[in-house]
């Protein structure tokens, strides 16, 4: 029996946006004829077989729709009920079955989906109960029938959803692994870097961070030609009345066909590689559901290993293409700053003369590759604006090395028909830094040099290197033990955004080796204006903390939770200075914070013994239970050495208890809602913070007095009222020396009576 013909239907084939060209050649290849191409969507005219076809096997498409109608000027409610109700709906629904609605789109009235597919529902109920058919149920999880229904600037489609499902889900992949690619976007990436050319020529294809193996499952599917939904057991269109079941089994009969004699005739050899055991196992398990599992070989290396596998070795013809982590977060990007550097030494001297494509959303990583790309691609990757690079690898020749202008160009003239003995000594695989990226790291070394005679005789390990030197790197740099804590100073408006990024990426790229830090022990924040207490708000939620020595106080670090660390360095000669003046006495420690000043005070130093007892306040209750850890770490006697939680000013105002010691360092603005007053300004209400101090403050007691806004002047009545001494130039180590404004101090005390 012979399949039934049908006159050409007009369709809708949607994707993701950016790909829309692309899927216009494939729906042409498929015998469809493509019509107007619309933002994430191509119509189509096409007989049912061809509709059926590129559900089968179009790898880019997510939804083929039959279209029934398009309707101009929908924008209410009861416009949109009334669009839905013209269209014969007995004409494509059986009774007794199911529906569900997919509604995409909006208006001024209508601003949720679901309320949108409710009212396409009563609309179509409407039409099927005026002519007689019963009402249908709704089904949201295995519908008989999917209509389709897309509102845009006024304008309606309506129409059957021959996909069910979305065509992207192959039905291959439940183990994803990490921020994995939609099948679709890895079908465009590997047509978009000719794979498709490369497979019928015999190339072949490596992934050296394959992660769950989409992109080498994709294209061993289109090496072997084998249809990405050959495995998929139902589609929208079975659901649909005038479904042609013939046609349809015909179809699926010539891909199975195809699909066997292609597996036999695959020689294309694909690998893929990553460090992750998990990842290997997906990706071998996504194979194996994928009907292809012998055509892929994994290895678990990570990119510094990558190497051309031995059976490679006559390949001249190949693709290494790969979707590297794109550092959407800032605290990612030491890390990966070295990882686009070393994918790129390690393509030049492992696969020269291949192609690398690399997809990715950050291209100024994709400049540490060290090569150039000659041509890219713009893409999306869910809400992330990316780009796929194409990039010839250069075939080193005798006499030229990777930084020589004649590398690039001898590079050029040698085709990719080249073969190479691997006897053939590879060009040294050195990282090429750029002028600024050199100049940047000849500061680090001079910065060590200076302070390294300080450092051996202070024993500091917590320190100060690098604090805007050069003004076109914008950045703090401090070193804590092993670990590094980078902080961006916000760029100017005048500056461009593209420029500062790639100077980041310069300063990424070399302190790993000039300061010898593996990149995973870097943590970089940007440092912007904050307001109230916005210093103090979480940034992460990792808990990492590690342990740090300070002279004979051991304290607890977090670099990633909080844009402070828990210790600020520039203080460190200050709480030395209060160690001293603590011994045996009362201390008291106003915004205390995490409360190192105190531990200082009450161990005391190795000449007197520490303070007798202490108050610490502060109104948070994370830092205090910092500060109750740091205690503990320090065997510090709680019954001696109190935590309060509370407003500075309020504890002040009603305090009785009188101190020997007080220090004083405000943060320079703070509109917590737990103080009394609402908001602090260290310029503005210092005198009376100073005042309520000094009433607690006993006779020949000490007050330092603290604070880091940059132009801070003190209230000249202040030095009326008491002694005051400035000993703000006296409290910077070598490390600090070069910012003075970094911080104020003033000893205070109670005039002698005379």
């Amino acid at each position: 029996m012979q399949a039934q013909t049908h006159p050409a239907l007009t369709f809708l084939a949607t994707c993701p946006t950016g790909m829309e060209l692309l899927l216009a050649d494939e729906l042409t290849e498929l015998g469809a004829v493509p019509g107007k191409t619309t933002v994430s969507g191509v119509h189509f005219s096409a007989s049912l077989a061809v509709a059926y076809r590129a559900c089968l096997w179009s790898r880019l498409a997510n939804r083929i729709v039959l279209c029934l109608a398009r309707e101009e000027h929908v924008e209410t409610p009861e416009q949109l009920r009334a669009a839905s109700a013209t269209i014969d709906w007995r004409r494509h629904l059986l009774p007794g079955r199911t529906i569900a609605v997919g509604f995409n789109g909006r208006s001024d009235a209508i601003r949720h989906t679901g309320f949108g597919a409710q009212v396409v529902k009563d609309g179509v109920v409407d039409r099927l109960q005026a002519d007689g058919q019963e009402r249908p149920d709704v089904d949201t999880q295995q519908p008989d029938l999917v209509i389709y229904a897309s509102l845009h600037r006024g304008r309606l489609t309506l129409g059957i959803d021959f996909s069910g499902e979305s065509l992207h889900r192959r039905g291959y992949r439940r183990d994803v692994g990490h921020a994995p690619l939609k099948e679709n976007l890895a079908a465009a990436l590997l047509i978009r870097a000719g794979w498709p050319e490369m497979a019928k020529q015999g190339g072949a294809l490596v992934d050296p961070l394959c992660g769950a193996g989409t992109l080498l499952i994709e294209g061993a599917m289109m090496a072997s030609d084998r249809a990405p939904n050959l495995q998929r057991e139902r589609f929208g269109f079975h659901g649909w009345a005038n479904h042609d079941e013939e046609s349809w089994r015909e179809l699926k009969r010539e891909a199975e066909a195809r699909a066997s004699i292609g597996r036999k005739r695959c020689r294309n050899r694909i690998y893929g590689f990553d460090r992750s055991p998990p990842a290997l196992a997906a990706a071998k398990a996504n194979a194996m559901r994928a009907g292809i599992p012998a055509l892929i070989q994994l290895e678990g290396a990570g990119l510094g290993e990558l190497r051309r596998p031995a059976s490679l070795d006559d390949v001249t013809n190949g693709l290494i293409l790969t979707n590297p982590p794109y550092g959407e977060r800032l605290g990612e990007l030491p890390e990966l700053v070295g990882l686009y550097a070393t994918l790129g030494e390690r393509v030049k001297e492992a696969f020269p003369g291949w192609r690398l494509a690399v997809f990715t959303a950050n291209p100024d990583l994709g400049h540490r590759l060290g090569m150039r790309a000659f041509k890219h691609y713009s893409l999306r990757n869910g809400p992330l604006s990316a780009r796929l690079l194409l990039i010839d690898v250069p075939v080193w020749v005798p006499g030229a090395t990777a930084s020589d202008a004649a590398f690039e160009t001898a590079s050029k003239e040698v085709t990719t028909g080249i073969e190479k003995k691997r006897s053939e000594p590879m060009a040294p695989s050195l990282p090429v830094r750029s002028d600024g990226a050199q100049m940047f790291a000849n500061r680090l070394e001079k910065n060590q040099r200076r302070l390294r005679k300080w450092l051996k005789r202070s024993g500091v390990s917590c320190y100060r290197l690098y604090d805007a030197d050069m003004p076109e790197y914008a950045l703090a740099i401090d070193v804590y033990g092993d670990y590094v804590h980078v902080q961006e100073y916000a760029a100017p408006r005048s500056v461009d955004a593209a420029q500062a990024q790639r100077r980041l990426h310069d300063a990424l790229s070399v302190i790993p080796e000039v300061l010898d830090v593996d990149p995973v022990r870097i943590v970089i924040k940007r440092r912007e204006r904050q307001s109230g207490r916005g210093q103090y708000q979480r940034q992460d939620s990792r808990g990492e903390r590690f342990e740090v020595q300070e002279g004979s106080a051991r304290l607890w670090i977090n670099l990633r939770d909080y844009l402070d660390t828990g210790l600020f360095l520039d203080h460190r000669p200050v709480r030395r200075r209060l160690a001293d003046m603590a011994a045996e006495k009362r201390f008291l420690n106003l915004f205390c914070y995490t409360a190192t000043a105190t531990v200082h005070a009450a161990l005391g130093t190795a000449k007197s013994r520490g303070a007798s007892e202490s108050v610490s306040v502060d109104m948070s209750n994370t830092y205090l239970d910092w500060a109750r850890d740091n205690f503990a770490l320090n065997n510090l006697d709680s019954r001696r050495h109190r935590l309060v939680r509370d407003d500075c000013f309020r504890w002040l105002e009603t305090a009785t208890s009188q101190f020997d010691v007080i220090f004083l360092d405000p943060p320079t603005f703070s509109n917590s809602k737990k103080m009394t007053d609402n908001t602090l300004d260290v310029q503005r209400d210092h005198g009376r913070l100073v005042r309520l101090a000094m009433a607690r403050l006993a006779p020949g007691g000490t007050l330092v007095f603290s604070n880091n806004q940059r132009r801070f002047v003190l209230d000249t009545d202040l030095a009326d009222e008491f002694s005051v001494d400035n000993i703000s130039a006296n409290t910077f180590d070598p490390d600090f020396q070069r910012r003075p404004d970094m911080h104020h101090c003033f000893v205070i005390r109670h005039h002698e009576k005379s």
